[in-house]
């Protein structure tokens, strides 16, 4: 075996980070953005940036913290954008893939991700980080830019407000 250049170990560690990240990335930026197709494009996105950064991470926090805040800041970015606003999404595609439609209707019928959805952007993005990219505290208020008291606040108000969308529901079951 020869030695690899910096092109081809990038690959292999393009292919590993997506092995790692992929699921949960494209998890997270849909229910950020609450469109398939837009999630995969911001993933695409995210995995570009990856590439282009990678070299100057310094590795003060975690790669899945670092390659979290990369998405994030993805996705607030296609929700600023003027074309997400006006773009009503039935009219893009009309060969719409049944499958992706599949994984969608599971989401829209997931009482609980259609909670969290509700929840005001800073609430609903904590409850993200938290429960389903399972980072710590500490991780989310790097990602964030904010205090760890302050992150703790806004996952009480958010349990608080769950607990309150969801009791019934729960107590159906």
């Amino acid at each position: 075996m020869g030695r690899q250049t910096d092109e081809e170990q990038n690959n292999i560690d393009m292919e590993k980070l997506i092995n790692l990240y992929g699921d949960g990335l494209l998890r997270l930026c849909y229910l950020y953005l609450h469109d398939w197709q837009l999630a995969e494009d911001a993933v695409q996105d995210v995995y570009i940036s990856i590439f282009r950064k990678y070299k100057g991470f310094l590795g003060q926090s975690s790669e899945k913290t670092w390659i979290t805040r990369i998405a994030i800041n993805v996705c607030k970015s296609y929700l600023r954008t003027s074309w997400k606003k006006k773009v009503v999404y039935g009219d893009l595609n009309p060969l719409w893939d049944e499958e992706k439609e599949a994984e969608e209707a599971v989401f829209r019928d997931d009482t609980v991700i259609l909670a969290i959805r509700q929840l005001k952007p800073k609430y609903r993005e904590v409850v993200l980080l938290f429960y389903y990219q399972e980072l710590k505290v500490k991780e989310i208020a790097g990602i964030l830019g904010i205090s760890e008291s302050t992150v703790t606040v806004r996952l009480t108000r958010a349990r608080e407000q769950l607990k309150g969308k969801l009791e019934r529901w729960y107590l159906d079951e």
